[in-house]
């Protein structure tokens, strides 16, 4: 029962947030900054809006390392009807897998032969990042068979819309075939803050598992106040570090401030084990949630109210033009400094082919589009227009239609029709036949009546 309500919930939560989406119908932007990073791929999106503020190479793909436990997670936690009740063997096999594989662990080793439920797991493996939590749950949910686990992650991915992702593992260590992007780490991660439990367990910076003594401790540096040291940031909400010497530092995390919130994926920040193993992607979310944090806002691009264009009008008696708005207030996260010229409008009517304007037909009402708008942000010093949303776009009017004129209309478009002219046509050629053969037939009864009278004579 509790699965079904938990499942339920996640489509009801994701469905509200495709659905705010969809109200502000923004698209992928990725607006200039000073912010110096060295993570090679990132995808930052306002969670107000799931509108994207700025990416690098977020298509391009790369290795997730650790990050691949939000969707070993998301697999979970969508099949176990009870995570507090429902209690997994610990065995010897599984943790052995791990040895010689360089895996944070989570102490797993100290529980064989017992068992742990199944949320004290979740917590192992999201706030130490411990591989044997992974691998367990991966054996307990696939029956024995991990690889049925994995095969698990992988049709999630593709019903998430995942467009270049595959797993390989439950766990993030390295293989060639184990890979994702930045955006599809994105799209997995929306799904999992969907789940009722995954926010307050990404989140936690430790957890005491049942019949321990010492707390497992996250591995997450910037929600850590006490161990966090320089690169705690008060902001900052969960969700999982990765690390490996292919994938480098990677980094899924979120912040909210002023009430403003915003995802951020970094993936590929320079690591070498025993030489480079600073913590850029930390250093790096900092950076870019305080220019986000401080140069962005959402603001109300343009109104129900704002005239985007005007075009002629037919059929309406004494009015010749009207005024097309927007259907609704279309708000965005830009810029605060954002002036007119930075914004470009685009418009596509109805009818209308390429350049050449078409007088639309009455009655014409506000609440029917007739054309759609495409708003545009365009950089200072920059000609690329990108994409900010499509709007409808509505008369801003009510305009009925004249009854003389339609029928004026009608008369003359059936006096222009094509079939119209081409029975005229052959009205009138029937009748220059009709002419012809009358004349001839009439000076062939004028010879015969000649005829008549000679031989009369």
């Amino acid at each position: 029962m509790k699965k079904t309500v938990i499942k339920t919930a996640a489509v009801l939560m994701a469905v509200i947030t495709l659905l705010g989406c969809a109200v502000i119908g923004a698209g992928a932007i990725s607006f200039p900054n000073e912010v110096k990073f060295k993570s090679k791929n990132v995808l930052m999106v306002n969670m107000d809006t799931w509108q994207t503020v700025f990416e690098k190479d977020a298509d391009q793909r790369c290795y997730p390392a650790s990050t691949t436990k939000i969707m070993t997670f998301i697999v979970a936690y969508e099949h176990v009807d009870d995570i507090d009740n429902t209690r997994v063997e610990i065995k010897k096999s599984i943790i052995d897998k791990l040895k010689n594989t360089g895996s944070s662990m989570a102490h797993l080793d100290e529980h064989i032969g017992g068992k742990m439920n199944v949320r004290d797991l979740l917590y192992s493996m999201m706030v130490p990042s411990g591989n044997d939590a992974a691998l367990t749950l991966a054996d307990y949910i696939g029956g024995g068979d991990v690889n049925k686990f994995v095969k698990m992650m992988n049709d999630k991915a593709e019903e998430l819309g995942c467009k270049d992702t595959h797993f390989e593992n439950p766990d993030g260590l390295h293989d060639e075939n184990h890979y994702t992007t930045a955006r599809d780490m994105y799209i997995i991660t929306r799904h999992a803050l969907t789940l009722p439990d995954f926010e307050t367990i990404s989140n936690a910076t430790e957890w005491l598992c049942e019949g321990e003594e010492n707390p497992v401790v996250t591995t997450n540096y910037m929600i850590d106040k006490n161990r966090g040291g320089e690169y705690y940031y008060m902001y900052a909400k969960g969700i999982k570090t990765g690390t490996t010497d292919q994938a480098g530092r990677c980094l899924v995390t979120s912040a909210t401030a002023d009430k403003h919130s915003y995802l951020l994926i970094l993936m590929g920040a320079p690591y070498k084990e025993g030489e480079y193993e600073e913590y850029d992607t930390f250093t790096d979310a900092a950076d870019l949630f305080r220019w986000a944090l401080t140069a962005l806002e959402l603001q109300t691009v343009k109104t129900a109210t704002t005239p985007i264009c005007e075009r002629r009008v037919k059929l309406a008696m004494g009015k010749n033009s009207v005024t097309l708005v927007p259907e609704k207030d279309l708000n965005a996260v830009v810029p605060k400094d954002i002036a007119e010229k930075n914004i470009v409008v685009e418009t596509e009517i109805e009818g209308e082919d390429g350049d050449e304007e078409k007088p639309l037909e009455a009655p014409l009402s506000p609440d029917k589009p007739v054309g759609t708008a495409t708003v545009y942000y365009k950089a200072d010093g920059s000609d690329d227009l990108q994409k900010l949303a499509t709007v409808n776009l509505v008369p801003s009017e009510q305009i009925d239609r004249s009854g003389i004129l339609a029928v004026l209309d009608v008369t003359g478009a059936i006096f222009q029709s094509y079939w119209f002219l081409i029975v005229i046509a052959l009205i009138i050629v029937i009748m220059l036949i009709y002419v012809i053969v009358a004349k001839i037939h009439r000076k062939r009864m004028a010879k015969r009546r000649k005829v008549k009278r000679y031989r009369n004579f």
